[in-house]
């Protein structure tokens, strides 16, 4: 009588999987239905419940869960080892790994991960996102290079001093105050930004920062070079807003940053994109892109030799295991070109650039 109970149990949470699917196959659908109609209120909700909360429940939950993983695998090996384990316990265990990841699928999706099936930003700002030539990429490495060396030039003069974390977020805010004005669907309210609990930890599995969708909150990596966390931070609310894909919430993420009156969010958005289009540029025209790269002002280079020798400091052979399972990750997410889908905003910077003729 159980396993029927268990049996259909599945077979309903199934339902919802395949309902999911099946709504999330259109994308005007997703993008009116849900991305810019369900969504916005339940991710607010969220905000509400869990952003006034001084620390990241969300890094709370997943170092729970982590070690509860752990837990269960380090029992199920010792009643391995001394031949305790039996063939209806086996299948007990099945069923609830089955269930338990069903309705995290169901859970994850409901509360965000549709958006990743959403038209988005391109089609709100009516962008033609056509193949680029290699003039129009060597065109936007140059725009870029006299932004990045403008912006830090002026952080020099005026020996601008870092953004504490409490002065980053309250600025975040501000940014996207600022775009709000030019593009409404970019409102963002009831903020939920937290440093991050495992920041030591990213350091060493490459991660800057990441949204936490079954609690709204976006996490900052804040032990990382001050001069990235204006650009992460930015890219974490863009995911809150629904921007799933990492080009997507790149791209948002520039049009809060850039709007930003403070030079330090200017100078962390554009530097990050130089690099993404300077990278592009490399792939096709290694001596160009190369070119643009000396153009760097020394405080720029200065900037990069810290990044390096950070990365340097935290190399591990770990890190590229999690690189390689997140590329995976972002692939079944309507993201083929895996961890190189970040460097795919310079698409949508060049098809921006054209159409109003500025960045």
């Amino acid at each position: 009588m159980k396993h029927k109970k268990k049996w259909l149990f599945i077979g309903i949470l199934l339902v919802f999987v395949i309902l999911i699917k099946a709504y999330a196959a259109d994308e005007l659908r997703v993008e009116d239905g849900y991305s810019t109609g369900i969504y916005p209120g339940l991710v607010t909700l969220l905000r509400l419940v869990f952003g006034w909360i001084p620390f990241s429940i969300g890094d709370l939950l997943y170092g729970l869960f982590g070690i509860w993983m752990l837990w269960k695998l380090i029992k199920g090996i010792k009643m391995l080892y001394k031949k305790q384990a039996t063939w209806k316990g086996l299948a007990s265990r099945c069923f609830k790994i089955l269930i338990l990841f069903l309705l995290i699928y169901i859970v994850f999706n409901s509360f965000w991960g549709i958006n990743y099936n959403r038209k988005g930003i391109a089609y709100q700002l009516e962008l033609k996102m056509d193949k680029y030539t290699p003039e129009e990429l060597k065109n936007i490495n140059a725009v870029l290079i006299e932004k990045v060396n403008s912006t830090k030039q002026y952080l020099v003069n005026n020996k601008t001093a870092p953004l504490s974390t409490k002065e980053l977020f309250i600025k975040v805010q501000q940014s996207y105050a600022a775009v709000n004005s030019s593009y409404p669907f970019l409102n963002y309210q009831h903020q939920s930004l937290k440093p991050s609990l495992w920041g030591w930890l990213g350091n060493y599995v490459g991660f800057l920062g990441y949204y936490n969708p079954f609690t709204g909150e976006g996490q900052v990596n804040t032990t990382v070079p001050k001069f990235s966390q204006p650009f992460t931070a930015c890219h974490e609310v863009a995911h809150q807003l629904g921007y799933a894909k990492e080009m997507e919430a790149n791209f948002v993420g520039y049009l809060a940053a850039s709007a930003s009156p403070d030079k330090q969010f200017q100078y962390s958005v554009y530097l990050d994109l130089f690099l993404y289009s300077n990278r592009n540029l490399f792939n096709s025209d290694s001596v160009s892109a190369r070119s643009y790269a000396n153009q760097l002002i020394p405080g720029v280079k200065a900037d990069l030799k810290e990044w390096r020798e950070f990365n340097r400091r935290h190399k591990n052979p770990v890190e590229p295991v999690i690189r390689w399972m997140y590329g995976k990750y972002l692939e079944r997410n309507q993201q083929p070109q895996g961890v190189l889908s970040y460097d795919e905003v310079t698409s949508f910077l060049i098809a921006y650039y054209k159409k109003f003729g500025k960045i």
